[in-house]
């Protein structure tokens, strides 16, 4: 999930903007989802094929694990966050295996919860970044950041009629030092175009 409000620590939008029920609702909806076979695969695939076998990733903003879960199916180590603790006991009922935390991604600090060794990739799929707290992208963009080892990758997929325009998501991804290696219009890597709906956003750290 994430944050928008004005610094870190603040409630996120998932918490400000939605009803008291509407976790339980979003746990239902993909328990459903998953049980009538849809693909909720597509994010984890390409994830997959940007890191070598048995990798690390960091599922950030990783709501009921479905991602994460996929990801750890395909050989690759898996901690995820969330700042929702329902979604994050769905995925620990749904999905044992990977490691499931609460936590805020504006002020993530995985080693202080015992995970001191760096990702290979993170990945935020989901709308992550448009339920950040507004004011803290950029340091959701940077602790994220701070939990990549030099050179990885991470995977930034979000619609693009959510209330955060491309632009300020760009001039965010540059102030907390990264740089965009690729632009896709879907996560199974349909060109970008400027009319699309969606943006998958591949980033990388600098070396």
């Amino acid at each position: 999930m994430s944050e928008r409000s004005t610094a870190p620590g603040s409630p996120t939008r998932w918490a400000t903007d939605t009803g008291p029920e509407h976790s339980q609702w979003y746990v239902d909806r993909f328990r459903q989802l998953a049980a009538e076979g849809a693909d909720l695969a597509g994010e984890a695939r390409l994830v997959d094929a940007l890191v070598p076998p048995r990798s690390r990733i960091l599922d950030a903003g990783c709501g009921t694990g479905r991602v994460g879960t996929e990801l750890a199916a395909r050989g690759h180590t898996v901690v995820g966050v969330d700042a929702d603790p329902v979604l994050v006991e769905a995925a620990r009922a749904d999905h044992p295996g990977p490691r499931w935390l609460v936590a805020d991604l504006a002020t993530l600090d995985l080693a202080a919860a015992g995970e001191p060794e760096p990702f290979d990739a993170a990945v935020l799929a989901g709308n992550v970044m448009t339920f950040v707290a507004a004011g803290t992208e950029v340091a959701v963009l940077r602790q994220v950041a701070a939990h990549v080892r030099p050179d990885g990758v991470i995977a930034i997929g979000f619609g693009t009629d959510r209330g955060y325009p491309l632009a300020d998501f760009d001039a965010h991804v540059a102030a907390a030092g990264l740089r965009r290696d690729h632009r896709f219009a879907t996560w199974d890597l349909r060109p970008w175009h400027d009319d699309a709906d969606f943006a998958v956003s591949v980033l990388r750290r600098p070396a």
